[in-house]
């Protein structure tokens, strides 16, 4: 019979001097070297705990992406704490948002291994970690206290439902959004996209956020916008260009719309603007930010580009001059075709194209199974963009390259 107390075991092995010595010694080590080590080690440690450390160590290796070496080499994480732990820019952003509000305490909802909990409390927010799994809420106590933040992190094990809030400034709620979880807790598995099959539900979440002064709930990005409160404001946040998630704020700005962009902080303001005009292609088009085209705020961004779009389905900007905006890659076209794949091959032969870039909005066209029609045997010095989408109505085929800075 399988002893359920077994990964809570393993995991409290790795806090021994026994277990950290393990773990320095099995850093850095190589998937490929794995074995060799593995049997090295077993002759002089449990075999369980050397399986319990290099498990540990992939863990550290994955997680350096989102937290950073220094801080993942230190930390501890669990396999659903990798996956769905926010990324440590993003956390970061949000902890000073909170803190820009006043925040002093904080109840984390969900805390998972602690990295949100590490960011609030690096900011100086003091922070009741909670999470219902055993696990993960050893995890975040550990990491509360190999980053030295122990003193103004409590972790909690129990069911954020029972939990009782009242006595902090704000709240913060990250529900698991795959399946397989437990209420309060972690899930695993598949994605959910109904925010009501979140654990907690999202309304769950709504109501806690609305019995505090200030609260924070982290959901997908791609959560529809009925699904927003009333009572809230959202956010959706991308870093380095890619759509982490979104935030609904309460106690902020009810009905507000805004995309952020990291690094900078760059905020977009939604401002209610109609729909952008559709308007023929000009010298340029400009490719908005995942989390401006979440955020539903393209309008904004084509009014500031003095732009409208190439088709009243896509959420590509054109206009006829080049100006600098963080919220939208810019390129240049040159050339546009309607699509034809012989007409495209035979266009790169001509000029020697040896790199090509596609990209695709409203095709049912793969970027990449195009590119080895086009281009089976790159060669030639000269670069190229191509644009699979659709101008007014009819699918075309947008040629360019990235414009200079303005």
């Amino acid at each position: 019979m399988t002893d359920p107390l077994a990964p809570l075991h393993a995991f409290a092995s790795l806090l021994t001097p026994e277990g950290r010595a393990l773990l320095e010694e099995v850093r850095g080590t190589a998937p490929a070297d794995e074995l060799a080590v593995a049997t090295r080690l077993r002759r002089e440690h449990p075999a369980g705990l050397v399986s319990a450390a290099l498990g540990q160590a992939r863990l550290r290796q994955r997680a350096a992406a989102k937290f950073g070496a220094a801080d993942a080499e230190r930390m501890f994480f669990t396999p659903n704490g990798v996956e769905q732990s926010t990324r440590a820019s993003v956390a970061a952003y949000r902890a000073a948002r909170l803190r820009e509000l006043g925040v002093s305490c904080l109840a984390d909802l969900c805390c998972g291994i602690g990295g949100d909990a590490i960011a609030l409390a690096r900011a100086g927010i003091r922070v009741l970690a909670v999470d219902r799994d055993p696990v993960t809420a050893a995890a975040a106590r550990a990491n509360a206290a190999a980053l030295g933040l122990d003193a103004l992190i409590e972790v909690r094990e129990a069911d954020v439902t029972e939990v009782d809030t009242s006595s902090y400034d704000a709240v913060f709620v990250d529900p698991a959004r795959r399946g397989g979880g437990r209420g309060g807790g972690r899930a695993t598995g598949g994605r959910i996209f109904d925010p009501e099959a979140y654990s907690p539900p999202l309304s769950w979440a709504v109501a806690a956020a609305l019995r505090a002064p200030h609260a924070a709930l982290k959901v997908a990005p791609g959560i529809p916008h009925e699904a927003v409160a009333p009572q809230a404001e959202a956010e959706w946040i991308s870093d380095g260009g890619d759509v982490k998630e979104a935030v609904l704020w309460f106690g902020t700005e009810p009905g507000t719309v805004r995309a952020t962009l990291l690094p900078g902080p760059h905020s977009l303001r939604g401002r209610g603007l109609p729909d952008p005009p559709v308007r023929p292609v000009g010298r340029y088009l400009y490719e908005p930010d995942g989390a401006v085209i979440r955020s539903h705020l393209v309008a904004e961004v084509a009014e500031e580009l003095d732009g409208g779009l190439v088709d009243e389905t896509i959420a590509y900007v054109t206009a006829d001059e080049l100006r600098p905006t963080p919220y939208a890659t810019a390129y240049e076209i040159t050339g546009r075709l309607p699509f034809n794949v012989k007409k495209l091959k035979a266009l790169l032969r001509e000029h020697e194209i040896g790199t090509l870039t596609v990209k695709k909005r409203g095709s049912a066209v793969e970027p990449e199974e195009l590119r080895r029609k086009v281009l089976p045997k790159p060669h030639g010095r000269g670069t190229m963009t191509v644009f699979l989408t659709r101008v007014a109505g009819a699918p075309t085929m947008l040629l360019g390259h990235p414009a200079p800075a303005a």
